[in-house]
């Protein structure tokens, strides 16, 4: 067991795609292998102790670049993943929080439906948490942070001397989460690359590329990591 962990993990789960040419199989499985995977890594990460898990599901650039037809794979799988967490006892006995951010008034009605009543499951959950990014970009995110603020300025719910890095903390998608701030980001698939993943608030985390895709990536590729984060000496900066 490693002796410093994280506890909030961000994940990039890069490669289901380039897994799917490699193993000559069709992008539809890749991406079901890669869903399942998920929860794989969440049993890991629940094994190890982490508190928070956030997961990069489906950035903006690719909602808008994917094909119709994976897109529609997707919701599909997103849907299916919604009302298994519902009946899932792990997820219940763990008391595990669900929360899907990003821009999810763009998803279809169907599938926000679906989200919304597993958000309502485990509203009252609080000793882990579990994020999928879906429809998610940093950038983004920060841009619809501004907007909420500019409401509150412009109503007096906060005046202008209010502001400082921890106000804008407060406008984010997670921000009634207790650790905003991922410790540790893991990415997948070799890329050096953070893609518009929680930018505000990675500032600090310290990053770990594993040179496998999504699909292969095993409990003891996280315990590497962890052990290799319990080596790491946070500066923030310092």
């Amino acid at each position: 067991m490693p002796t410093i962990v994280p506890m909030h993990i961000g994940v990039i789960p890069d490669g289901n795609r380039r897994w799917a040419r490699k193993m000559g199989l069709p992008i539809t499985e890749a991406y079901r292998v890669g869903s399942d995977k998920v929860e794989d890594f969440l049993d890991w990460s629940l094994d190890f102790g982490i508190k928070i898990v956030t997961v990069y599901v489906l950035s903006t650039e690719n909602f808008f670049r994917r094909s119709r037809s994976e897109l529609e794979l997707l919701y599909r799988l997103l849907k299916e993943k919604m009302i298994k967490i519902r009946n899932d006892e792990r997820i219940h006995r763990n008391k595990i929080k669900v929360r899907v951010i990003g821009r999810t008034w763009l998803l279809p009605e169907d599938v926000r439906r679906e989200i919304a009543l597993t958000e309502e499951y485990t509203a009252d959950y609080s000793n882990h948490y579990l994020n999928l990014a879906v429809i998610y970009g940093g950038r983004q995110e920060v841009i619809d942070a501004i907007k909420r603020l500019f409401i509150d300025l412009n109503s007096g719910k906060i005046g202008v001397s209010d502001l400082d890095e921890n106000t804008l903390f407060k406008y984010l998608y997670v921000s009634d989460e207790p650790y905003p701030e991922p410790d540790l980001v893991i990415r997948t698939g070799g890329e050096h690359r953070i893609s518009n993943f929680l930018l505000y608030e990675t500032a600090y985390s310290e990053l770990y590329i594993l040179n496998k895709y999504w699909p292969e990536i095993t409990k003891d590729d996280l315990k590497e990591a962890l052990d290799n984060y319990t080596k790491r000496e946070r500066r923030f900066g310092k």
